[in-house]
């Protein structure tokens, strides 16, 4: 296993995450995956044996009960791994029981190192912009928790550019903690984020933590354009992220013929185009099944030659968009010439 900094911090976390979002299997997490403890020990023991140092859950998971299950999961090896986990989500019927005001995030954070069985948290992140409650206000709570020592760093996840700037000036500012890391959708089938969010986060040292690397399962290589999918497969109940099928198709051929040039699996050569790119520190990967788990593990010892990363940065590359052509027009030329 492989290990890269998150961020401009000095941890070093693996550059495969395990994402608990599989554990439980209540409400609307039920079509995700529905492991009991066992399978959650079970699942949890073989990452660590593999060098997987950094696990990630939300609060809302299963209404709790991934960070439950994780958390004994891990039991007494908490101490050797980065735990992550997040905050934002309705977590009861109450009015305030949503969103990130100073109440609904103190409330959080003990209730989460209850279910996780420990005293602090290594990654405590916002899981999304909250429009009601003022930034600075949900900056400053979290900052609270940094020197309280019950959080070590800080991150977000699925905010826009604009609003993570805006949050790394006020922390600036005010000299507050800062977000260290985005975990953010992202795959060879979804490269929206470049435009944006990218070029901020190489600017700010802010690490790039992929959630759903896969799309969803969509490039698990387990869908054709002339099948529905397998049966039982997360896609067919709960197609989510959102996939231009039209265009992803071509790309799932050109990974197709890579993975059998390798004799792997489509999924294996997905997440290898992900850990090609430098702006990436961990990809979080889930697993409904021990064989999922086992290809995953499997991506960072795949290497792709640089005609294979050039064929799928041709297949799925994003067509041009202003601003974006505009700035790589007026960049050109920019250097005076050699003589």
């Amino acid at each position: 296993m492989n290990y890269r900094m998150l961020g401009r911090t000095g941890l070093y976390v693996s550059e495969l995450c395990f994402g608990a979002m599989t554990f439980g299997g209540e409400g609307m997490f039920k079509v995700v995956g529905n492991q009991g403890q066992a399978e959650a020990d079970a699942l949890v023991g073989r990452c660590l044996d593999a060098g997987i140092n950094f696990f990630d859950t939300a609060n809302v998971y299963s209404n709790g009960q991934s960070e439950q299950m994780l958390g004994k999961a891990l039991g007494e090896r908490r101490k050797d791994i980065v735990l992550a986990t997040k905050v934002r989500g309705r977590m009861g019927p109450g009015v305030n029981e949503v969103g990130l005001s100073r109440g609904h995030i103190l409330d959080s954070v003990h209730a989460s190192l209850k279910r996780l069985g420990t005293d602090y948290i290594d990654l405590y992140q916002i899981h999304g912009f909250d429009p009601v409650t003022p930034l600075d206000e949900t900056l400053r709570a979290l900052d609270d928790l940094v020197r309280q020592g019950k959080v070590r760093y800080l991150g977000a996840s699925n905010l826009a550019a604009w609003q993570l700037m805006k949050a790394l000036g006020i922390s600036e500012h005010r000299g507050l903690s800062r977000f260290e890391s985005l975990q953010a959708y992202y795959s060879i089938a979804g490269r929206d984020l470049e435009r944006e969010l990218v070029p901020l986060m190489k600017d700010q040292q802010v690490g790039l933590m992929v959630w759903s690397p896969l799309a969803g399962g969509f490039l698990s290589g387990k869908f054709r354009r002339d099948t529905q999918g397998p049966e039982g497969a997360r896609r067919t109940s709960f197609d989510f992220p959102p996939v231009d099928r039209e265009r992803a198709w071509p790309i799932i051929d050109v990974m197709d013929g890579i993975a059998r040039a390798h004799a792997t699996s489509v999924a294996r050569v997905a997440l290898a185009w992900l850990l090609h790119q430098a702006h990436v520190t961990t990809i979080i990967i889930g697993a409904r099944t021990a064989e999922q788990l086992e290809d995953n593990l499997q991506a960072p010892s795949l290497k792709l030659t640089a005609e294979q990363l050039a064929a799928l940065d041709k297949a799925s590359e994003l067509s041009p968009e202003y601003p974006g052509w505009m700035v790589t027009r007026q960049s050109q030329n920019r250097a005076p010439e050699s003589k």
